[in-house]
């Protein structure tokens, strides 16, 4: 194979965080007729875990995912005041440092690039060394953009993986403890037991505001771990993260019409509305890539696509609406406490964000978690349409 051309290519992903890595796996394994490049002045995949039900990738998509995954269990816990509960629901695990180990291994030397990108056009890259790079596309998948015409409150976290001596005894994942103390919003704990030594504890909260202390929340992950009578002999690794939660907005305030620079991902608005979470929808936008990059306009292609699923999330976005403008911060868990009585099928698709029509009027009816008035007036005062 020729050496590729220094300053053009058929396609160029800039940002090599979950989207735009998965996007790139996927046209190399895919359409490896095609000069890609991808461009990440860090680490491809960073410092992050993600996680995902079976049921959020649809089967003709496990190819991709299948091979990243690191830890996989057949089940996972939750803890609420009130009660707790297993789900038989199967639940995986992938690291940034095997999404990047994939992508090295499927891009020649040289088409993954250690620049900065300061300008993105619809067919080219300008980077702080003042070269450019011209493509037949570019794709943005920088992560979170300019949301400032979105009403969002916040999903939270420090995650620490955890060696504990003589083991820390869980034998699957506990995806929500909220039993903790609830401070300024629903906070929960998240438990990925790695191997019988090591767990990953992740202290989470939903707040209104993106400002995260991670000194406070390391501390509160070390009490967490004293309460449940672990001694830490070293903490193996950390990560920090802020999700979005939308509540409202119009699809134009996230990706405007005349915006004409194809994206994936976050940057794209592709995520689910109450929790935040991406990795489904980065794996089915990187799965169905290859087949749409012959289209002369991918961007338009792109964003209609990423604009129906907007729409689709109206459901989603009215859930975020009664957590932060209906609840007190204090009593926002009651809503989770309540949801996670109902059947895992219901919750499966919940969080793969494909709820029927049955299971929304499920969620929403019975006795409400939140005071009626305070939802509809919640409700009431927000274009969450």
């Amino acid at each position: 194979m020729a050496a590729p051309d220094k300053d053009h290519c058929d396609i160029a992903i800039v940002g090599g965080g979950l989207a735009g890595g998965l996007a790139a796996l996927a046209l190399a394994r895919r359409r490896p007729d095609l000069d890609l490049r991808l461009v990440e002045p860090g680490a491809v995949g960073g410092n992050h875990i993600w996680s995902f039900f079976d049921e959020d990738i649809a089967s003709g998509d496990r190819w991709l995912v299948e091979p990243l995954i690191a830890y996989r269990w057949d089940g996972y816990d939750v803890a609420f005041p009130a009660y707790e509960r297993a789900l038989p629901m199967a639940y995986n695990s992938i690291t940034g440092e095997a999404l990047a180990e994939a992508v090295a291994a499927v891009l020649p030397a040289g088409r993954l690039m250690d620049k900065t990108a300061i300008l993105l056009a619809p067919q080219s890259v300008a980077f702080d060394d003042g070269t450019r790079l011209e493509a037949r596309h570019v794709v943005d998948a920088r992560g979170i953009g300019d949301l400032a015409g979105i009403d969002c409150g916040w999903q939270k976290f420090v995650g620490q993986a955890l060696r504990v001596a003589g083991g820390h005894g869980l034998t699957q994942p506990v995806v929500m403890d909220a039993t903790v103390e609830q401070l300024g919003g629903y906070r929960f704990v998240y438990c990925l037991p790695f191997d019988a030594e090591t767990v990953f504890v992740e202290d989470t909260y939903y707040s209104d505001d993106p400002a995260l202390d991670v000194a406070a929340v390391r501390d509160r992950i070390a009490a967490y771990a004293r309460a449940r009578g672990w001694t830490v002999t070293e903490i193996a690794r950390e990560e920090t993260g802020c999700l979005p939660v939308v509540m409202a907005g119009d699809f134009d305030a996230v990706w405007p019409a005349t915006d004409r620079v194809a994206r994936i991902g976050v940057r794209g608005g592709r995520f689910h509305a109450t929790t935040g979470y991406s990795l489904p929808d980065a794996v089915r936008a990187a799965s169905a890539l290859p087949a749409l990059v012959d289209q002369p306009d991918l961007a338009r292609v792109l964003r209609d696509q990423a604009a129906a699923s907007w729409r689709r999330q109206r459901f989603y976005r009215m859930l975020g609406a009664m957590l932060f403008r209906a609840a007190e911060p204090e009593e926002r868990y009651r809503i989770f406490q309540r949801f996670y009585r109902l059947s895992p099928a219901l919750v499966a698709r919940f969080y793969a964000g494909a709820s029927s029509a049955k299971d929304k009027l499920r969620i929403l009816s019975g006795k409400p978690p939140v005071p009626v008035g305070r939802a509809i007036a919640a409700l009431s005062r927000l274009d969450w349409t």
